[in-house]
């Protein structure tokens, strides 16, 4: 049973991961329930399902221009400044968002800019707060550690919407905003006491010419390419949340109850499937693994589909939300444990963009085919698109599918020592000096990995 449930080894002997961990988790959850707030505030503004939809626009088009940009800026400041400052720039957001509702202002467009602001910050902000991992946490800890991030992520879907629902009933809108601003505290403490994480002497400037570089070292790595391309198919492909109210009144009776469930569903999955994340952290074909849960994602929208039932259908999106646990915990390991240290901030943004976008576009696809077609085979066709795009990227990508977890070092990396990074061309060349040629091709056909793939 121990080994099933997840590893609290990060959390136990870590001071400064438990801290952030718990930080990060309370101000998530705060977050969560601005978000319910805006989007009902709209609403009672404006009555328009349109209108609610911008807000998603408000949210993309910063995080587009500023999520690759604030890579290089990650990548060039003192990490542990650089997101003291962006969490207090959002806490102020935050503030301004109390403070309209408590004037009574309902402006649309003033909700409007003080979401893209966010948004924006945000941009730079979590993935300056992901390089925090590997720093922290020794490389053999870190699957374990991101499967925590994971649970923490889970508890802010279940626990936020539930407990912004109560503070609004009980103390209105403003109340809600106001929860957040204060939440921040707890996620300004638990950075407060990380140790400095300055750049490294060979990051360049930050501006086009640095993101330009972060995504041509991206482009050049089989595995980074893999995993990205992994979990973009999945999520545009396979994650048709816009069609869910047309699946609900087609064939469950279109109850508004029974709508929430299906988010409820996929939420309590991937929240126990975060519990039980114990043999994450002792997956070595991590790039395999994330292509079969990936397919099972896949597979399980496909079945909801064509379920009759409505315990079917929430049972098998409960496996989707399981299976999309996992695949992102491996994504989030390859890419940690693959990247070098001075590309990491960029990196981090390239995959922050992918998984925030790739959502957005996921519903436009799903909304798009299900209109042309049905919302069934809209549903159906995304689920199968996913499926053999894994198997397509298995093919075209083997090196990511024989991806093999690099051993890590034994100690933990400081802020002026960080992580080993994996150099397969200098083992390579050892090895041709070595052994000759012949050994070297057995070595890279046992670590799937060779000097082009990082």
């Amino acid at each position: 049973m121990g080994r099933l449930l997840i590893d609290l080894r990060p959390v136990r002997e870590s001071p400064a991961f438990r801290r952030l961990l718990a930080g990060s988790t309370l101000s998530a959850v705060g977050n969560s329930m601005t978000s319910f707030a805006v989007i009902l505030q709209v609403f009672e503004v404006t009555h328009s399902s349109f209108a609610v939809g911008a807000i998603g626009i408000a949210r993309v088009v910063p995080m587009l221009v500023v999520g690759l940009l604030g890579g290089s800026l990650v990548d060039a400041f003192d990490r542990r400044r650089l997101v003291l400052l962006t969490t207090s720039c959002l806490a102020v957001v935050s503030a301004a968002l109390a403070a309209q509702a408590f004037a009574g202002l309902d402006d649309v467009w003033l909700l409007y800019g003080l979401v893209a602001v966010q948004s924006a910050l945000s941009a730079i902000n979590t993935p300056a707060r992901q390089t925090f991992i590997p720093r922290l946490l020794r490389a053999d800890q870190l699957a374990a550690g991101l499967a925590l991030n994971r649970l923490s992520f889970q508890v802010m879907l279940v626990i936020g919407p539930a407990l912004a629902g109560l503070i609004t009933t009980a103390g209105g809108l403003r109340a809600c905003y106001l929860a957040d601003t204060i939440s921040f505290a707890a996620a300004l403490y638990g950075i407060a006491g990380l140790p400095t994480m300055r750049p490294h002497d060979d990051v360049g400037r930050p501006g086009l010419r640095a993101a330009a570089e972060g995504i041509s070292f991206i482009g050049r790595s089989r595995i980074l390419a893999g995993a990205f391309l992994t979990d973009l198919s999945a999520t545009v492909f396979g994650l048709p949340v816009a069609l869910f109210p047309a699946i609900n009144a087609e064939r469950f009776g279109g109850s508004a109850s029974t709508l929430g469930l299906f988010t409820a569903a996929i939420g309590f999955g991937g929240l126990i499937s975060s519990v039980f994340s114990g043999p994450v952290g002792h997956v070595r074909r991590q790039g395999l693994a994330m292509l079969v849960s990936a397919s099972i994602w896949g597979a399980a929208f496909a079945g909801f589909a064509l379920a009759p039932f409505l315990w079917l259908a929430l049972g098998l999106l409960g496996v989707a939300g399981a299976a999309d646990t996992f695949t992102v915990v491996f994504r989030s390991a390859i890419v940690q444990s693959v990247t070098p240290e001075r590309f990491r901030g960029r990196v981090l943004a390239a995959d922050y963009v992918v998984g925030a976008g790739g959502g957005e576009v996921g519903n436009i696809e799903a909304g798009t085919v299900g209109s042309l077609a049905s919302p069934t085979i809209g549903v159906l066709s995304g689920g199968l698109a996913t499926i053999a795009s894994a198997a397509v990227i298995s093919i075209a990508l083997p090196a990511f599918a024989r991806y093999i977890r690099q051993p890590g070092a034994t100690e933990a990396p400081t802020a002026e020592q960080p992580m080993p990074e994996p150099d397969f061309g200098r083992k390579k060349k050892r090895s041709l000096r070595a052994t000759g040629r012949r050994d070297d091709g057995l070595r890279a056909r046992r670590t799937g990995a060779t000097e082009g793939d990082v």
